[in-house]
């Protein structure tokens, strides 16, 4: 029998008998992994929490009771199980369903989630809002990561939870992994308490001995319970920190039985207050190599279901990634100097600094899903004398941006900010577009803001963000977007650029592009097809959108009466605004036009289709041209 097909909504799901569970949970694994395969997706976290999320709807009455997914990659059973097995095929796809939860989608997304450690607030805030209303029956799930609960918002969230008499179950779901391994002292904490046997054996027997294997409560084990703190703090050496901070804990526990997932959730639903759930899960779980290969099968592309061999593209004679280039590039410099060093927030795979930290593991720094921090131990290291390269993704900076202002801008520490994923980043979506970081960089008093048209560019920049820091000068970003290139020969003889001059690519009549990264290839390609039609426009690269080159814009302004920006950033804050205000501040009448992402937030797909509905195509960069030609 096919269990699956008959489920629409977790109201099906709690028609099943216990014991038919398991076989549910192997036809979703199965589901996701024949879907995800032809569908690329974010595979492995989903795999590893089948007989958690089957347990959480089966026990909780969703969506009245209120289920939150932090960051929210591993929730593909979720969805499937809410209502959108029909659709999954068109996860992440233009026009079809998010990789993440969006309450825009289903009445069951509780919280729209994205980016990581935001779960337990959201929980909270959810809890007390039905505290202040007299509904203490509704239940409230925050469902976080190890690496996630290592992030700084976690621990707050956690900390002003305290003995606040809310009813939230925090469920830890601890694989050892976010993407990369995961690092820090949360890490070895977690592993002090699911490596201790001792307390673990003793706490099952004692709890299978006094409710007869029932796991129903009773006044026996309740007051067993009472005496938890000082148990588990003599056998585990030391006191429990989610106890100290107000949580019953309760754990570990078999993430992938279900069954018994079933009776200890049904058995934590009816404990009022704050509970904390430590199950143990295996990253891709039902797949060997994802298994194997945690890292790689994060999101993996397409892949062999059956085995689970990856179906790599012929990369031959292709540009390289732009992150490839970064990592490649400040390994070099690394070499030559001892005082470079690489600084990440849980993206080492994902931005390349694993290249670096190959060779001088000593000086690469995954500090763990922590931006805030990772912004600011850069500053630190700067003010010693190091050349600190902090790599973070352009959305996730946004959680650093205090830091970039009172941290390293108003010290002028020569900190260097290379921004991946800038720009559009497709089939992620909303919550990691990289629009916003030319507008709200733009605003920072000495800050030095560059973008590269291609791989050469990004090189030159960083070798003269990396001279800038050796002379004291002030902190440097550096902006670049997710996927290849357009230069297979890339390996140039890196040189130093003037910093706050940009460059003329060609000269022309009438219309002068002033394009900012890599959009510039667009428009060269746009160019080359309009002069075959005697439509001739200038063409500028602004490498440094800040300091803005005032002297090329006064000489340009002379010549070309009508003028385009073009950017991979919102059209509010960026380049547009940037030479709108030159034009104002010279009292200049030269007419202006844009391309930018408009003011809205763009949605998931990919990148052609995204192109094209913003307007970022040859093609829309060769008609906008002829209309104000």
């Amino acid at each position: 029998m096919s269990y699956l097909e008959h489920i629409q909504s977790p109201q099906d799901l709690r028609k099943l008998k216990i014991d038919e569970l398991p076989k549910l949970c192997d036809e979703i694994r199965k589901f996701i992994i024949e879907q995800t395969s032809q569908h690329p997706g974010h595979l492995g976290s989903s795999l590893g929490v089948i007989e958690l999320t089957v347990a959480l709807h089966y026990v909780f009455d969703t969506p009245n009771d209120k289920l939150v997914w932090d960051v929210g990659h591993q929730a593909y059973c979720h969805k499937i199980l809410t209502g959108r097995k029909d659709s999954f095929s068109t996860n992440r796809c233009y026009g079809g369903i998010s990789g993440f939860p969006r309450r825009e989608e289903s009445e069951y997304d509780a919280f729209g989630t994205g980016h990581s450690s935001t779960s337990i607030s959201a929980a909270l805030g959810m809890a007390m809002a039905a505290k202040m209303s007299g509904n203490m029956e509704r239940s409230h799930i925050a469902v976080i990561g190890d690496g996630a609960i290592g992030g700084g918002m976690a621990f707050e969230a956690m900390n002003q939870a305290a003995f606040r008499d809310v009813n939230m179950l925090v469920i830890l779901n601890d694989n050892k992994i976010s993407i990369d391994q995961s690092t820090g002292a949360m890490s070895k904490y977690l592993l002090s308490l699911t490596a201790s046997p001792g307390y673990n054996r003793f706490k099952n027997r004692l709890w299978n001995i006094f409710t007869v294997k029932s796991r129903k409560s009773n006044k026996i084990t309740a007051f067993f319970s009472k005496l938890g703190n000082g148990l588990k703090g003599y056998l585990l050496g030391g006191s429990n920190w989610f106890q100290s901070l107000g949580y019953r804990y309760f754990g570990p526990a078999d993430g992938h039985d279900v069954v018994y997932l079933v009776k200890t959730l049904s058995d934590l639903k009816k404990l009022p207050g704050q509970k904390l759930l430590h199950v143990l899960t295996v990253k891709g779980k039902g797949l060997e190599m994802a298994e194997q290969n945690q890292t790689t099968y994060h999101a993996p592309g397409k892949f062999n279901p059956d085995t689970g061999q990856i179906i790599r593209s012929n990369t031959t004679n292709m540009p390289p990634k732009f992150q490839d280039v970064f990592g490649e590039t400040i390994l070099e410099f690394a070499r030559e100097d001892e005082k470079v060093v690489g600084i990440t927030p849980a993206m080492a795979t994902g931005c390349s600094l694993t290249i670096m930290d190959k060779e001088f593991p000593e000086r690469v720094f995954d500090v763990g899903i922590a931006e805030q921090h990772a912004v600011t131990f850069s500053a630190g290291l700067a003010t010693e004398g190091y050349v600190p390269f902090c790599n973070i993704y352009s959305s996730f900076l946004q959680r650093g941006y205090d830091q970039v202002i009172h941290d390293v801008a108003l010290q002028k520490l020569p900190v260097i900010f290379c921004i991946d994923r800038a720009g559009l980043v497709g089939e992620d979506g909303a919550t990691h577009q990289g629009a916003f970081d030319m507008a709200f960089l733009r605003l920072v008093p000495d800050l030095i803001v560059a973008s590269p048209l291609d791989e050469h560019e990004l090189r030159n920049m960083m070798l003269t963000a990396y001279r800038n820091a050796k002379r004291g000068g002030l902190p440097f970003v550096i902006r670049y977007p997710r996927g290849r290139g357009v230069l297979v020969d890339w390996h140039n003889n890196p040189e130093e650029l003037p910093i706050g001059k940009n460059r003329i690519l060609c000269e022309g009549e009438r219309v002068l592009v002033l394009s900012i990264g890599p959009l510039g290839n667009h428009v060269a390609q746009a160019l080359d097809q309009l002069r075959e039609s005697s439509i001739c426009p200038a063409h500028v690269d602004v490498r440094f959108l800040k300091p803005m080159d005032e002297e090329l814009l006064q000489q340009m302004a002379a010549q070309y009466p009508v003028w385009l920006t073009v950017e991979d950033g919102t059209e509010k804050g960026g380049l547009f605004s940037e030479v709108s205000e030159f034009l104002e501040k010279h009292h200049l009448s030269n007419a202006l036009h844009h391309i930018a992402l408009p003011d809205q937030f763009i949605s998931h797909g990919d990148i052609p289709h995204l192109y094209q509905e913003v307007g970022f195509g040859v093609e829309d960069i060769r008609k906008k041209i002829q209309e104000i030609w």
